[in-house]
Parts: C-alpha cells; sequence; structure tokens
C-alpha cells in the first residue's frame, strides 16, 4: 500500500502556541494551572497536558482565586474576562492571534455604526467568544438560506465577520450571497480566513486526486478537521476522520493501492505516525509525502512567559 501525507498538515502556529503557554505555565507555576476548555479540540493533547498538571474546567467559579487560568485558543467573550478580574485569576491567553484579529475586525466596524453579522457554526467556542467580544447585537449567519432570512433593511450599514475554521469555498458563497442581497455591507476578504485552514484545504484537494482512499486525522469536534473529510468525500474520495490508528478499519481499503493522510490542524503529528503504524498492521507500507506549501508563521507568547524561568522550591 502507498501512503501519501498531505503538505501541510497538522499543527497550526496558533496551536503550537497555545500548548507551549500551557506547558510554560507549568514550568513557571508549577501544577496545577486551570485551562477553561480544551485548550485546543483534540483528546490526546489535553490528555498529554492533564497527565504533566494542567487542569480542565468548563467555568471559571471551578478555579480557585488567584490560581493561574488559561484561555483556550478558542477566545473567550469579555463576561469570561471580567469574571477572572473578580476572581483574581492570574489569566494567560491562549486566543489564536488569528481570532484576536477577528474580535478587533467585529469590534471596529461595529464602533463605525454597522450591524455585524457573523459567518459561522451556532455553539463553537470560536462563535460564542466571538460574539461575546463585539459590543451589541451579532447576528450569526451559518448558511446562504439564512443570509435570506435576516430581518434588516436592504440599505442597512452592515458588515461580517467569519469563524476562522471555516471553508473558505462555503464562506466565499455566503459573502455572495450578503453582496447580492444589501447595498452597503463591507468585510474581510476570504483570504483573511485562517492560513492554515486555506493551506490544509488547498493540499487535501490535491491530494484527494492522487489516491484511493483519504484519511483525516482529528476529533470529531475539530471544524477544520470535519471540513477536511468533507473536501475529500465532494471528491468523490471514501474519506474516513479518525482521532488515531486504533479507529482504523482494514475494510476501508479492500480495493485501495493508495492512501491519502492529513491531519487537522490541532492534531499532532504522532497520532499520523499511530495511524501509519494501524496501515502498516495490514500489510507493508510505503510512505511519501507530497510536494506543498511550507508554513513559517510563528506567534509571540504572552510577555509574562517570556521572563526566565525562577527555579522553585519543592
Amino acid at each position: 500500500m502507498r501512503v501519501i501525507l498531505a503538505q501541510p498538515r497538522g499543527f497550526c502556529a496558533g496551536v503550537v502556541r497555545a500548548i507551549e503557554i500551557v506547558d510554560r505555565a507549568l514550568q513557571k507555576h508549577g501544577a496545577p494551572v486551570y485551562v477553561r476548555h480544551e485548550i485546543v479540540h483534540n483528546r490526546h493533547v489535553v490528555e498529554n497536558l492533564r497527565e504533566k498538571g494542567a487542569r480542565f474546567v468548563e467555568e471559571l467559579d471551578e478555579v480557585p482565586e488567584g490560581a493561574v487560568a488559561i484561555f483556550s485558543a478558542h477566545g473567550v467573550a469579555k463576561t469570561v474576562e471580567r469574571a477572572a478580574d473578580e476572581r483574581s485569576l492570574d489569566v494567560l491567553d491562549a486566543t489564536c492571534p488569528l481570532v484576536t484579529k477577528v474580535h478587533v475586525q467585529g469590534r471596529q466596524y461595529v464602533a463605525a455604526g454597522r450591524t455585524l453579522i457573523l459567518i459561522g457554526h451556532a455553539g463553537h467556542p470560536e462563535v460564542e467568544g466571538t460574539i461575546g467580544q463585539i459590543p451589541g447585537t451579532v447576528l450569526l449567519v451559518q448558511s446562504e438560506a439564512d443570509v435570506g432570512k435576516l430581518d434588516l433593511p436592504l440599505d442597512a450599514p452592515l458588515a461580517y465577520v467569519t469563524q476562522t475554521t471555516l471553508s473558505v469555498d462555503d464562506t466565499r458563497g455566503i459573502i455572495d450571497a450578503l453582496h447580492k442581497r444589501f447595498s452597503d455591507i463591507v468585510g474581510p476578504d476570504t483570504r483573511d480566513i485562517c492560513y492554515a485552514t486555506q493551506n490544509r484545504q488547498a493540499a487535501v484537494r490535491e491530494l484527494s486526486s492522487q489516491v484511493d482512499v483519504l484519511l483525516v486525522v482529528g476529533a470529531t469536534n475539530s471544524s477544520n478537521s470535519n471540513r477536511l473529510r468533507e473536501i475529500g468525500g465532494e471528491s468523490g474520495l471514501p474519506s474516513y476522520l479518525v482521532a488515531d490508528g486504533s479507529e482504523v478499519k482494514a475494510e476501508w481499503f479492500a480495493n485501495a493501492q493508495t492512501v491519502g493522510i492529513t491531519a487537522g490542524a490541532s492534531a499532532p503529528e504522532e497520532m499520523v505516525e499511530n495511524v501509519i503504524d494501524a496501515l502498516r498492521a495490514l500489510g507493508p507500507v510505503e510512505v511519501s509525502t507530497m510536494t506543498g506549501r511550507e508554513e513559517k508563521v510563528e506567534f509571540k507568547l504572552p510577555s509574562k512567559l517570556l521572563q526566565p524561568l525562577v527555579a522553585r522550591e519543592v
């Protein structure tokens, strides 16, 4: 069996930064440190950090006053920030800078007197955080059909922002529908959607033409991982989302000679290797990596974590 790995795949700069924030916080402060929600959408990452001493909580009232609290890469609402202040928590914000960029854009549009439309998935942590970062009403749109349901004057001054991990193609369709219906609407170009989302989607489209089966390594609650699987399916390719090698099923490859593997932006490379090992259990495997874009993006850590570590008393 030939295995072709997508390039790029796996961790993006925002995920690398978020995980490093938790790691450094543990080194600096010792266990436990408290993380609100999953730091990123991947069970293996979360379990690894839990073993090191991170405690994951749903709400800040589960965090002792004065303790170290870390906000996940998806971002949080202003109410969460205020709650942290009230409890005198030592906050480290792991919000992806590209998500923060969306928050800033949204606030600028509202300050200019425009009604804000957010293109995204209801209930996703990033969407909830973005809505909670914008003063005033934010209208959530999930599809082109939702655009037709908006109860707004056709000449109302509007603006839109998008969830960073959405499909570029799906977002473009919604943006086109907004422009067709409303005469005074502005917003960022689809190029402002997360670079990692775009790069991984483009790689999967190219990979899909070269393989018989596509495996996407990622979590079921990962928006960008699910979209990668959908793109494979749209290409007419049997496509499966797996967390690791334990979920790989032999019958998927009965008539397959070439298997493509990619990974969502929050999936560690070790899980890709784990999936390859599962394929090797089925028979000989030849692994290669497709040519693709090399990502060199890096995001700075919070200044509080850039200070030299001081030895802690044990």
